[in-house]
């Protein structure tokens, strides 16, 4: 079946242009100005509204296991809220246990993400090296999964120490992928937390207070030193401080391949959240925590000079009774927060209209730089042969964010009265027309799981 958009203003990274776009099947196959139709197509008017490209987030936590549980968003809920959002693709991560293999990893991750109605694809994180890690993240590359996250924080679990994170970047480098980075110095951090605790400071402000930006400056010169020794291109995630940005900029100057993300609670949340009771501040014990408003800036302009790439949201929701395990030891607050549904309209609001950032810049950090850093080379842009994921915004409706009106499976929400204007009112993934009007359709179909 055809569906055709008309009178709507493209907007892609690169340019804008008004113009219909005829969609058969799951791909787009035309793009012109009056285009005509026959009487079995399906008509969908975009007049005086945007029509971009479905969003791409690259920093997703679906279903993460916790000594509190698993992240309040399974694939499932958490797709919705994407799909609500204008986001139509998720990458989210593999982590296997100490002693199991990358295989059998994602093997089992992938029944966790069956229910999932965005596509999406993942990331890998060695937690270990192992004699055998190096032909694993070979065998991951050739059979399609490029990226890999690797964690300088949280040793005790997930976290790998300087040397053996050189062993990924000379292997990943070799093998052609790519390394995802979370940056953060984890022995500094676990020394600071202990003597916090060991004091009697246990509340969240102390969570923010044990994880200073120069330990996430640390960690970023130290990977990017290494990866320069290495050969390997690297990714760092959720960068949060002007520090960091300092060594992500003089690397970027030097040409060597450094890509930064940040995201939406960064760019508009400050560490003043953490001055409250307990219930007030717990839902932004995030890692990194927020920064100041100096670092905000330094972010938004940042992403005006390029060296910021993509925004992601890091989406990782715990609910308050899940947050309520640390009431008495900050260290034991699951670490996370929600935003997958918020992404586009938080950017729009308060950078597009703003002045911060052009419509263009919008869909390149929104979905054209994911598309292209991580080889989703079907997506991110409206264009002849491309998948057929496509949102058309409508600039004009206005929406408070609230617990009350999201989709995110949360009752926690760290944008709580946030105004926003502009929303993803049709998206349609795959050639389909998965939300109409603002409201989801009953027959979505489940995502692919995509291979790069």
């Amino acid at each position: 079946m055809y569906i055709l958009i008309k009178n709507g203003n493209i907007i892609n990274a690169e340019k804008t242009s008004k113009a219909d776009i005829l969609i058969l099947d799951n791909k787009i196959v035309r793009i012109a100005k009056n285009i005509s139709v026959t009487e079995s197509t399906q008509i969908i008017d975009a007049t005086q509204k945007y029509v971009i490209p479905g969003g791409i987030d690259p920093h997703v936590h679906m279903q993460l296991p916790t000594p509190a549980g698993p992240s309040s968003d399974d694939f499932l809920s958490g797709s919705i809220a994407a799909l609500y959002g204008g986001t139509t693709t998720l990458l989210d991560f593999v982590t296997p246990s100490k002693g199991q293999s990358l295989t059998t990893a994602i093997k089992n991750r992938k029944v966790e993400a069956e229910g999932t109605l965005t596509d999406y694809s993942f990331h890998v994180s060695p937690v270990e090296w192992k004699n055998t890690t190096g032909q694993e993240l070979k065998d991951c590359i050739k059979n399609g999964i490029t990226s890999f996250k690797v964690y300088l924080a949280y040793k005790d679990t997930v976290g790998l120490n300087y040397e053996d994170f050189y062993q990924v970047l000379k292997f990943v480098g070799k093998a052609g992928g790519l390394v995802t980075i979370h940056c953060e110095d984890g022995d500094k951090v676990e020394k600071l937390r202990n003597k916090f605790a060991e004091d009697g400071k246990i509340s969240p402000e102390f969570h923010a207070k044990s994880r200073p930006a120069e330990f996430e400056a640390l960690a970023v010169e130290n990977a990017i030193e290494l990866a320069k020794k290495a050969g390997c291109p690297i990714y760092i995630v959720h960068v949060s401080s002007e520090l960091s940005l300092k060594h992500i900029e003089e690397a970027q100057r030097n040409g060597q391949i450094v890509y930064a993300e940040t995201c939406p609670h960064y760019l508009l949340l400050d560490d003043s959240r953490y001055i409250g009771n307990f219930s007030e501040t717990v839902p932004y014990v995030i890692s990194p925590p927020l920064r100041t408003k100096t670092d905000q800036n330094a972010l938004w302009k940042a992403i005006s000079k390029g060296t910021i790439f993509t925004v992601g949201t890091d989406h990782c929701p715990f609910n308050l009774k899940q947050k309520s395990i640390g009431v008495s030891d900050f260290r034991k607050i699951p670490n996370g927060a929600g935003g997958v549904e918020h992404r586009l309209s938080l950017l729009y609001t308060y950078g597009v209209l703003q002045n911060k950032i052009t419509l263009n810049k919008w869909v390149d950090l929104c979905s054209r730089q994911a598309a292209n850093i991580f080889g989703l080379k079907s997506k991110g842009e409206i264009a002849i042969g491309k998948d057929a994921d496509i949102v058309i915004w409508n600039p004009e409706f206005e929406n408070t964010i609230s617990v009350k009106n999201h989709h995110q499976n949360c009752d926690l929400e760290i944008f709580e009265g946030f105004k926003t204007k502009g929303f993803a009112e049709t998206v349609i993934k795959d050639g389909n027309v998965v939300v109409e009007d603002g409201k989801m359709n009953n027959n979505v179909s489940k995502g692919n799981l995509i291979y790069r």
